[in-house]
């Protein structure tokens, strides 16, 4: 079964595309399979693919997920020595930093000397001149010792305005050991927003304005695997378009919630329609 598209930032475009919110991806893949299985994706959930490099002869970045027993899960990274971990600045990616006024950094982006070059001159392109930017740490055990992560990571948070961590990722950006200490650490550092995704248990939203909760919506799990990413894209859609925050919540809960029942990543990337139709289900 598979491969699939996938790459947590990839995952979290589509699901922005397929919302309908307009979306572009900068990235670098090789021009074989894994390459153009993600491109014609994109490409049909309405992603500007103007900023993917393809490089011959150099082979696309990839993950294997291993699933175990207890439901957790592994993975394996191909990604520093691939086309994506080559990234540099070309004209088009350039001029897709110069039109956009919202940028999304994961922090897997930030694990390759490559990528973490052009993420950094991204956001600091994009919010030198006004723009917003949202930041999920993404950060899987597998790169927690890439060297010069925590500076890049700290760096970008440095900027945020909309913090997306899951769950135990809140306590490696504070020194403080409960939620509420973190969370208010966080926003007197000068972050706007903070969700915290709590996979099956809902999500949190705060601000200064107050803390908003929206419980987990029971669905038939399948493969767990890029819910958090299409949880964010939905997020940051609604936010974008100025929703509450707890609009946004229960979207994003829904996407969540959706991706979920398809086996593969980004298989449960839902449109507006669907997220309705669940949430209709849900609350009915």
């Amino acid at each position: 079964v598979g491969p699939f598209p996938s790459g947590a930032p990839a995952i979290f475009i589509d699901q922005i595309g397929r919302l309908g919110t307009p979306a572009a991806i900068i990235s670098r893949v090789g021009d074989d399979d894994f390459g153009r299985l993600n491109l014609d994706r994109l490409i049909a959930d309405g992603v500007d693919v103007s900023g993917i490099e393809v490089a011959r002869g150099e082979a696309t970045g990839s993950a294997f997920v291993r699933y175990r027993p207890d439901g957790s899960r592994a993975f394996v990274y191909n990604i520093a020595h691939s086309a994506t971990g080559n990234l540099t600045l070309t004209p088009d990616a350039e001029a897709l930093m110069e039109s956009c006024d919202h940028m999304h950094v994961m922090g897997t982006a930030l694990s390759a000397p490559g990528l973490s070059q052009v993420a950094r001159e991204a956001v600091a392109r994009i919010t030198a001149r006004g723009g917003t930017l949202s930041f999920d740490p993404n950060l899987r055990p597998e790169i927690l010792d890439t060297p010069g992560l925590p500076e890049a990571l700290d760096e970008v948070l440095a900027q945020t305005n909309l913090f997306l961590p899951s769950g135990e990722e809140i306590y490696l950006f504070t020194e403080a050991d409960d939620e509420a200490a973190a969370v208010k650490e966080l926003l007197d550092r000068g972050v706007g927003d903070i969700v915290i995704k709590r996979g099956n248990q809902g999500a949190s939203h705060f601000n200064r304005a107050g803390r908003t909760d929206v419980a987990p919506l029971s669905t038939d799990e399948v493969d767990p695997t890029g819910a958090g990413d299409c949880f964010g894209g939905a997020f940051v859609s609604f936010w974008l378009a100025g929703a509450s925050p707890e609009t946004a919540l229960r979207f994003a809960n829904a996407a969540g919630a959706n991706a979920v029942t398809k086996v593969g990543p980004m298989e449960g990337a839902a449109t507006r329609d669907e997220l309705d139709a669940l949430l209709g289900q849900s609350e009915g």
